[in-house]
């Protein structure tokens, strides 16, 4: 497994909104220098957590410039309707000093062509100038990559180095079976807060990006360190990681469906964080049987907590 920015635990930061619906970068620089200082490793930055399809290129940029200035290691997703704008993304993280990137598949037109994503995947690659870069695998984009595809482009781009599966647990072994297991300069990073316990100890992951450790930073740091012990054969941390990964597995499956940033949000304003309460769609809301039922799981989760691990 290579030693890079992809390691550790890396929160996909969401974008906090001023009363006005316009990014507050300000809020955003301080909860990633907040989570680094909890123990990330590093923030990603604009993934679907951070709502790129309702931000504008600028506003994404932005984002990233701020981060990056502020000494906050920053993975950078290329997500966009063509590709024209995802190169535009990837060139700007080069040149503002990110740290990684995190290669979303195309979109709409042709996202189901192997010969379009390729071309797609390789003009990104070309634009990130040495960056290294994971290929972001979910079904939510409609293409699959595989291995075939993955390292036909390997062998042109040395810069991409692993895999993000975002998938279910199916997918995770695909990934790492086909893809990442056979190579130590390779690396597999969890994609799907379900998925953590699976994919650090039956696939050799590397690193997991997080949705719910935004909220969570202290317990979901706790699960990582866990499943790192228990994937080198520590029986107390597999019996420890699989419990704490099932108490927190109400609030982590938010992470599988289409409201996770509704929610995670949410949990962010229980917490005090009330620059998160607002969403770029005024009509982008949970109801109030969401809330309620989140708010009884924060609780609970939150005392069986408290009553597990007392220090």
């Amino acid at each position: 497994m290579a030693d890079t920015i992809f390691t550790g635990c890396i929160p996909a930061l969401m974008t906090p909104c001023k009363a006005d619906r316009t990014p507050d970068f300000d809020a955003l620089v301080k909860k990633g220098k907040d989570l680094i200082a909890a123990g990330m490793s590093a923030v990603v930055y604009c993934g679907s957590m951070g709502d790129w399809p309702l931000l504008t290129d600028d506003e994404r940029q932005e984002g990233v410039r701020r981060l990056a200035e502020a000494g906050i290691p920053v993975i950078v997703g290329t997500g966009a309707i063509n590709t024209k704008s995802a190169v535009s993304h990837a060139a700007h993280a080069a040149k503002v000093g990110a740290k990684g990137l995190m290669v979303i598949p195309r979109v709409l037109s042709r996202g189901s062509s192997s010969s379009a994503q390729k071309a797609h995947f390789s003009a990104i690659l070309e634009a990130a100038n040495g960056l290294p870069a994971v290929i972001y695998n979910s079904p939510y984009y409609g293409f699959a990559t595989r291995a075939e595809l993955f390292f036909d482009l390997r062998s042109r781009y040395s810069n991409l180095i692993g895999f993000k599966e975002f998938g279910g647990k199916q997918d995770m072994t695909y990934a790492a079976e086909n893809i990442t297991a056979g190579d130590d300069d390779l690396t597999l990073m969890v994609g799907v807060d379900t998925g953590v316990y699976h994919g650090f100890v039956n696939c050799g992951a590397g690193g997991a990006i997080t949705g719910i450790g935004n909220a969570l930073p202290q317990q979901v740091l706790h699960l990582v360190s866990l499943c790192e012990k228990a994937a080198k054969g520590d029986a107390t941390a597999r019996r420890d990681a699989l419990e704490l990964e099932e108490a927190l597995t109400v609030l982590s499956k938010y992470d599988e469906g289409p409201d996770l940033v509704l929610h995670y949000k949410y949990l962010m304003v229980l917490n005090g964080d009330t620059e998160y309460t607002l969403h770029f769609n005024e009509t982008d809301e949970l109801s109030a049987s969401q809330r309620r039922q989140l708010e009884n799981q924060y609780s609970l989760f939150k005392a069986w907590y408290a009553s597990r691990y007392p220090n």
